[in-house]
């Protein structure tokens, strides 16, 4: 055969995953070396493994967040900490992190009718890198019909602790927004969390979830913004949120009405 012929082996033919691979983050047609994992796929694995458990251990630079919270125009950011000391005990101990060590300096004063919690949750990278962002999404989302109170940023905090900010704060609507729990595909989500009338004792069923924020390629941050205002609007109008309560942002009003109010 001559030069001209020869011919390359072609990669997407000899590995037909590859293809699938481009459009998607989970680990997908791995192959084989034997009865164990390609050296490729293995070392792969590993750092992903080792990027998730850096997401769960790294602190989160309050300071940091401060300055691109307080720009939002609604007061001064607030903060809070969980009674969990640290990450380990965090981790160890989640009833603690439901449970703020104080609430000096939250109260009602403010008459707000929302409050937005950034919490750092089992990823704080993903509050450092898209929480700004996402939280100033939601004001924007929410526009001028309702009261925003002042950013409360909480360390050392699962979802339930926002309740107990919530009830201080005397709103109506909680959004927590939360780093989410790191997989070997994304160390880096962030999930909204809505809670109608907010106060300690409400459980999950009484929630709505946004998840998988984290652009380019998780939901991005308008999306899961206008998904967040639709539901605010819908749990104020039915008077709840969690298993009632479904997303309508994508309907037009007359039916986003019918399944506010239900037959």
């Amino acid at each position: 055969m001559s030069g001209g012929d020869a011919r390359t082996p072609d990669v997407a033919a000899s590995d037909p995953w590859s293809g699938l691979r481009r459009t998607t983050q989970a680990r997908i047609g791995l192959g084989r070396a034997g009865s164990s994992l390609p050296t490729r796929r293995e070392l792969e694995f590993r750092a992903a493994h080792a990027a998730a458990r850096d997401a769960v251990h790294e602190p989160l630079d309050v300071d940091a967040l401060v300055p691109g919270l307080d720009a939002l125009g609604l007061g001064a950011t607030l903060r809070v900490r969980s009674l969990a000391e640290g990450r380990g005990e965090y981790l160890r101990r989640p009833d603690l992190g439901r449970r703020p060590a104080s609430l000096d300096g939250l109260d009602a004063s403010g008459d707000a009718d929302v409050a937005v919690v950034l919490a750092d949750g089992l990823s704080p990278r993903a509050v450092a890198e898209h929480g700004v962002a996402l939280v100033t999404a939601l004001v924007d989302a929410l526009g001028t019909g309702l009261r925003v109170a002042a950013p409360v940023v909480a360390t050392q905090a699962r979802v339930a602790l926002g309740d107990h900010v919530g009830a201080a704060l005397g709103v109506q609507t909680l959004l927590v927004v939360i780093g989410e729990r790191p997989g070997l595909s994304v160390a880096d989500s962030l999930g909204v969390y809505l809670t109608h009338d907010p106060r300690p004792g409400r459980t999950d069923a009484e929630r709505n979830c946004i998840s998988n924020i984290h652009p380019p390629d998780g939901l991005g941050y308008a999306a899961a913004a206008r998904v967040a205002a639709a539901l605010v609007d819908g749990s104020r109008r039915l008077g709840r949120s969690g298993v009632a309560l479904k997303d309508s942002s994508a309907l037009d009003d007359a039916t986003a009405e019918a399944l506010d109010t239900g037959p």
